[in-house]
């Protein structure tokens, strides 16, 4: 990407004044630096959020050839850090500059659109007792089960396995290691899979695991000590936690079985519950408990957003709900022809749904209003699994993963590995991940080199 290094503004959430505009700058009074940074800022917010994130670089280019002094705008390290974290939501500096950080992320989805990226792959760590329970043979010396891989996570530099049996694999990206296997603590089961995990949320830093039976564990990456359990979940009384997410400020969960109890949201700083309630997954109560016992479809999804909301899906509706006001609905909407589940994702401000007849919609959260659709051929009730990034769509269809673009709902290619029968998936901004129930992990890396 030819584009130099420039300043911004505070407009829009920017960060303060930048060195360029301190002191009078003389021969430029009509167009002063912070004019062009603020300006700068805007219009590559506007080409990212109507064209696409790649148009921003384009539109950056056309700010800083129209002279001398528009270039030298380009030369702030603020202005790219501003643009780093509004286009790729980056708040974390990996590289020398803002620039080269800015210039990776756009390179890196740049490779997205073109289908450019190297392929690997891992191999859980076999498991054989692993809990110590010897008189629960069923779960324990049946790999199968106990290999079952129900959720993935991802961070910067780690990638976080969940399985059926309540235990979470901990690999290290930069060089494919298995660094860890955490067990939850021991409790009474009300259900084959009650230990199953449920969710996971992960940085480089921390891991936290659910499981259905509503306990929530949390590891300090690097760290000797075992999982802490830092909430006794209580499926008696609040049901099944069919998923679990969350952000720097929440934990969040969806569950099943209890009426009214749809949402819990805890502080993540003081892992303190504050608020409990909600109706969404009333309908899917029996289902919510069939879980505990047998591996059945997905009842529910839910993603937090950088909006400070949280979007939720069952197969009959979609629900958006206020984080920061404790579980305000701000908005609901029902579906006239039902819902995959298994094909929803958000990321970011985007979500995507296919509906029962193989029309996925890429939605806007904040308004649930359209922003692309495309058909997902040979979509049905559960043939299809869908996960997004910042820009791509992907549906995982007959073992193959087929690619979409976001913005404007063009089908892009498929991927040419064929990965067997798949048990969880997931992408973000740089890689693509997929378990396979042959104990294999599918790694598609899509970063510039």
């Amino acid at each position: 990407m030819s584009l130099s290094p420039s300043p911004p503004s505070s407009l829009g959430g920017g960060e303060g004044p930048s060195s360029s505009r301190r002191g009078r700058r003389t021969g430029n009074d009509v167009w002063p630096e912070p004019f062009v940074e603020d300006l700068a800022l805007l219009v590559a917010i506007d080409a990212s959020n109507t064209v696409g994130r790649l148009a921003a670089a384009q539109a950056l280019a056309l700010i800083f050839q129209v002279c001398s002094t528009w270039q030298a705008v380009s030369h702030s390290d603020m202005l790219w850090q501003n643009l780093t974290r509004r286009i790729w939501n980056r708040h974390e500096l990996l590289r020398q500059t803002w620039r080269e950080e800015y210039i990776y992320w756009h390179q890196t989805a740049n490779n997205f659109l073109h289908h450019r990226y190297t392929y690997n792959t891992l191999h859980f760590v076999p498991e054989n007792n692993v809990d110590g329970d010897d008189d629960d043979d069923e779960n324990n010396n049946n790999n199968n089960d106990s290999l079952f891989c129900r959720r993935l996570a991802l961070s910067d530099h780690h990638l976080a396995a969940g399985f059926s049996n309540g235990s979470v694999q901990l690999f290290f990206l930069p060089r494919r290691l298995h660094l860890s296997t955490y067990h939850p603590h021991h409790r009474d089961r009300l259900g084959r899979f009650s230990r199953a995990v449920s969710g996971i949320i992960l940085s480089d830093v921390q891991l936290v695991f659910a499981s259905l039976d509503g306990d929530i564990h949390v590891v300090v990456i690097g760290d000797a000590a075992p999982p802490r359990r830092a909430h006794l979940g209580d499926v008696v009384n609040d049901g099944a936690l069919v998923d679990f997410t969350g952000s720097d400020q929440w934990w969040v969960g969806l569950y099943a079985g209890v009426p009214g109890r749809a949402f819990h949201i805890w502080n993540r700083e003081t892992e303190e519950l504050v608020f409990v309630g909600g109706e969404l997954t009333d309908p899917e109560a029996l289902m919510g408990w069939h879980l505990l016992t047998e591996l059945t479809e997905i009842v529910g999804r839910i993603r937090v957003t950088t909006r400070e909301t949280a979007v939720a899906c069952t197969s009959l509706q979609l629900m958006v709900i206020d984080l920061q006001n404790q579980g305000i609905i701000i908005r609901a909407q029902p579906s006239r022809r039902g819902i995959i589940v298994a094909s929803f994702d958000a990321y970011n401000e985007t979500l995507v749904a296919v509906d029962t007849r193989g029309m996925a919609n890429a939605r806007r959260v904040d308004s649930l209003e359209e922003r692309s659709r495309f058909n997902v051929r040979g979509a049905n009730q559960r043939g299809v699994v869908g996960f997004i990034n910042g820009g791509y769509g992907f549906m995982l269809l007959g073992n193959v993963v087929r690619v979409w673009d976001i913005e404007n709902g063009n089908y892009l290619y498929s991927f040419g590995e064929r990965i067997g029968d798949v048990n969880a998936i997931i992408a973000d901004e740089r890689y693509v991940v997929a378990c396979s129930s042959d104990a294999t992990i599918h790694l598609w890396d899509f970063g510039a080199q």
